[in-house]
């Protein structure tokens, strides 16, 4: 998933990758992260990823502390919020970033789908780590490709 913008819950709570003392040499104290994610590194990734035939999707990154996986409710909660995708990273990351004015260009691979249902019985049809990782792990080339089809055309 293209990121085109993201929600960092940790940091909405006040845990920021910039609270303590500010070093004006790397940044702003109070940088925006309006824009966050560079629209022209944006549209070198889509221009790429059709070249290679992959399906790039687009979206808001929700961002959540961990290292569980989401109950049915907050999945719910985070797609009523507007979030497309969560994960335990990347938010901070992006953060320190921009308050370094870097341009930043955010992709995600999504290893699961999001299961909304608190009736469901079992382990059928849950994504547990294992899962996750062996999902990873098969998209691992596609991934590989896109990243370096993208740094070429830089």
């Amino acid at each position: 998933m293209l990121i085109q913008d993201h929600i960092s819950l940790p940091a909405m709570a006040g845990h920021s990758p910039l609270r303590g003392p500010n070093d004006v040499a790397l940044g702003p104290r109070f940088p925006s992260l309006v824009g966050a994610y560079d629209r022209d590194l944006r549209q070198l990734a889509r221009r790429v990823a059709a070249g290679q035939g992959v399906t790039l999707q687009e979206g808001v990154y929700t961002m959540c502390a961990g290292p569980s996986f989401e109950t049915p409710a907050e999945i719910r909660f985070l797609r009523l919020i507007g979030g497309d995708a969560v994960g335990m990273s990347t938010a901070p990351e992006v953060t320190v970033a921009r308050h370094s004015a870097m341009r930043v260009l955010g992709i995600s691979l999504i290893t699961n789908a999001a299961e909304t249902s608190s009736d469901k019985t079992g382990l059928t049809g849950e994504a547990g780590h294992h899962e996750v990782l062996q999902s990873a792990e098969a998209a691992v080339p596609r991934l590989t490709a896109l990243v370096r089809g993208i740094l070429a055309a830089l």
